[in-house]
C-alpha cells in the first residue's frame, strides 16, 4: 500500500492525481487551506478505493507551521512513498509590475514556500533512504516572457533548486522528479486566451505524473510536446525574442 502526501491538494492537477492513487488503494494525506474542499475530497477518495484519506490545514506561506504539520504527517503515515508538491498561483503580471508587495507575495507563494517545504522534506526522505519527491514547476520557468515573467521567475527558481536537490537525493536512494506542465484547463487559467490544441485536461497531466513517478523520470514535460515547444523558445535569439508577443 503506497503512502502518498499531497501538498496543495485542492489544485486541479493534485485532485486528479489523488483520484488516480485512490484507485490503487493508496493511503492519502492531503494538505491545503480550504477545509470544506479538503473534507469533500477525502470523502470522495474513500469512495474511489483509497485505503485511507486524511487531511490537515496548511497555508504554505505560513512557514512557521511547516515543521509541525510534517511531523504530524510522519506520525500518522510512518513513512512517505510519494510526496507531490502542487500548490501555486498564476498571479497578475501587471499587478506585480505595479506593486512590489504583490510581486514579492507571488514569489513567496510560488518559490519560497516550496523551497522551505523541500528543505524539510529532503531531510525526512534522506532518513528514509527511499521514496519519491515530485514537484510541479512549469514550462514558464524555461524562459522569461513578458506575459508572466514573475511567475516564470519563481518556477525557474524551483527548477534550479530541484536540479541540485535531485543529485543530492540520488545519493540517498531518493528519486526527485521535476514536473513541467504546459497550459492546463484549471481555475488558475480560466479566462485566459489560449490555443485550444495546446490546452490539456488535469486528468491527462495526472496520468503522466503517476506514470513518470513509476518510471523514475527526472524531468517530465506534460503533455510531451511541450518539451519541443520550449526547446524552440529557448533557442530563439534575444534580438528576435524581444519583438515577439509572448
Amino acid at each position: 500500500m503506497k503512502k502518498i502526501l499531497i501538498i496543495g491538494a485542492t489544485s486541479a492537477i493534485a485532485e486528479a492525481t489523488a483520484k488516480r492513487y485512490a484507485k490503487e488503494r493508496a493511503s492519502l494525506y492531503l494538505l491545503a487551506r480550504n477545509e470544506e474542499r479538503l473534507a469533500s475530497l477525502t470523502a470522495d477518495l474513500k469512495t474511489r478505493g483509497a485505503s485511507s484519506a486524511l487531511y490537515a490545514l496548511l497555508d504554505v506561506n505560513d512557514r512557521s507551521r511547516h515543521e509541525e504539520v510534517l511531523k504530524e504527517v510522519i506520525k500518522t503515515l510512518g513513512t512517505i512513498d510519494v510526496v507531490l508538491i502542487a500548490h501555486g498561483t498564476l498571479g497578475d503580471q501587471k499587478a506585480c509590475e505595479d506593486n512590489v508587495e504583490q510581486a514579492l507575495f507571488e514569489f513567496e507563494t510560488n518559490a519560497v514556500s516550496t523551497i522551505a517545504l523541500l528543505t524539510r522534506l529532503a531531510n525526512l526522505f534522506e532518513k528514509q533512504h527511499g521514496g519519491t519527491i515530485a514537484v510541479i514547476s512549469s514550462v514558464a520557468g524555461d524562459r522569461g516572457r513578458p506575459s508572466n515573467y514573475l511567475y516564470g521567475t519563481a518556477k525557474a527558481a524551483i527548477t534550479t533548486f530541484c536540479q541540485g536537490l535531485q543529485t543530492r537525493m540520488f545519493k540517498s536512494g531518493v528519486h526527485l522528479i521535476i514536473i513541467k506542465p504546459g497550459i492546463v484547463a484549471t481555475p488558475m487559467t480560466e479566462g485566459l486566451s489560449m490555443p485550444a490544441m495546446l490546452v490539456a485536461e488535469p486528468d491527462q497531466i495526472a496520468a503522466d505524473i503517476v506514470r513518470a513517478i513509476e518510471k523514475k523520470t527526472d524531468t517530465l514535460y506534460t503533455p510531451w510536446f511541450w518539451k519541443y515547444i520550449m526547446l524552440g523558445i529557448i533557442h530563439v535569439p534575444s534580438t528576435l525574442f524581444k519583438k515577439l508577443n509572448l
